[in-house]
């Protein structure tokens, strides 16, 4: 497909889609086919031909479509749908356009530095304390995480290697096998079932705390468990509280609990992943009072605010915790503007001149310059172009050793 027919295809597609979003009430919201439905109805191979465009749209209706659940449907009420809008739809279309992960800052600044504004953005608007946000000089600070669920694990796991190392500063002959053994992790018996699950990928323990008459947790009540574990040996280092449980909309204490779990140096994350929305409204902004205690907070902008799947919210006190506990500075990953403020030295041509981008490996000992021939649109013109300027690099590098 070249750019001549993607602009005629394009404009087929929105056509497509908002004809399916203004009828989509009228399609029966939950499909009528039995397990295995679809593999009668297409290839057992994949085509060695292509199929015509048009073909593949028909076949979107005929396969597809019987078995789809309408999640965006008015008729629809088994989840909380990810929200959708047609402003999300073009930003989507534009992100996958332009294509880049942002796994670091050198990586695409702008792709970093806007997901850090905009989580500051959203975090004035939630009226989170000052210290959950990254401003200019901030120790805390926003990150988007897929789901709910990864934003679980990543502060549990952030907890584990805290606490571990808290306990090794105390008594240095301990292993961290005999730490993990010991660490105790806690959340509601009404929570979300990936919070259990994050401990399981954790491999630490979990226990489930009592509600009361509303579903909630309160302090008496996870204190009571603590001192019994305490007293057993165990290490509590992490509390999963939940703002707006799945089950009834619950709202544990969390004005009660955190101060608990600061005094018992624990961990405390909150997880409001579809309530979490409503604390932008001033009247419900009290339901988050007791936030200021937490360590990590998350909810879920794909519930609510009308962006597509998957964008979920997740700010931290103190970023470092995060960073230390999953950072790798491979070779090709450093560069001089990443937060550990160390300088890569040779790379001038990714910053200066800025024709080329490659980063550098280790391989037996050695710097050596990869050069990755990936790129859809790459010709060998342009793989030329690359080793000239590989070469003056070269060379620039061995002047610099030399001096």
């Amino acid at each position: 497909m070249d750019a001549a027919e993607f602009r005629r295809r394009g404009k087929e597609m929105v056509d497509h889609v908002a004809d399916y979003l203004e009828k989509i009430e009228e399609r029966p919201v939950y499909p009528d086919v039995e397990p295995g439905y679809l593999r009668s109805l297409i290839p057992t191979e994949a085509p060695v031909e292509p199929d015509s465009y048009e073909d593949i749209m028909k076949d979107v209706e005929r396969v597809i479509m019987p078995g789809i659940t309408h999640w965006h449907s008015p008729n629809f009420f088994a989840y909380f749908p990810a929200a959708s809008s047609y402003p999300a739809m073009l930003a989507d279309m534009l992100c996958s356009a332009i294509g880049c992960i942002g796994f670091s800052w050198a990586a695409s600044p702008a792709c970093t530095e806007l997901e850090t504004v905009m989580l500051d953005w959203l975090g004035k608007m939630l009226q989170l304390p000052e210290c959950f946000l990254a401003g200019t000089h901030g120790h805390g600070g926003g990150v988007i995480q897929g789901t709910a669920s990864e934003a679980t694990l990543v502060s549990l796991l952030a907890a584990r290697c805290k606490a571990i190392r808290r306990v090794q500063l105390l008594d240095p002959k301990k292993s961290e096998a005999e730490i993990l053994s010991k660490l105790v992790a806690y959340t509601s018996e009404q929570a979300h079932s990936s919070v259990e699950r994050a401990a399981l990928i954790g491999a630490v323990m979990m226990k489930k705390v009592p509600t009361d008459s509303l579903y909630a947790v309160r302090g008496e009540m996870l204190k009571k468990i603590l001192e019994e574990d305490k007293a057993a040996g165990l290490i509590p280092f992490y509390f999963c509280a939940t703002l707006g449980t799945t089950p009834s909309c619950a709202f544990d204490h969390i004005a009660d609990l955190g101060p608990l779990c600061n005094q018992e140096n624990m961990w405390m994350h909150i997880d409001a992943a579809y309530a979490g929305s409503a604390f932008i409204c001033p009247e419900f902004r009290p339901l988050l009072n007791g936030v200021e205690y937490a360590d990590s907070f998350n909810f879920n902008p794909h519930k609510w605010m009308l962006i597509n799947f998957d964008c979920s919210a997740m700010w931290v006190k103190k970023r470092t915790d995060i960073i230390g506990a999953f950072k790798m500075e491979p070779l090709y990953l450093k560069h001089e503007n990443q937060e550990s403020g160390k300088t890569f030295f040779g790379l001038k041509l990714s910053q200066s001149s800025r024709e080329i981008h490659l980063v550098p490996c280790q391989l037996s000992g050695s710097f050596v310059l990869r050069l990755a021939i990936c790129s859809r649109s790459t010709e060998f013109r342009h793989i030329q172009q690359a080793w000239q300027h590989i070469t003056q690099l070269a060379f620039e590098l061995l002047q610099e050793h030399h001096h």
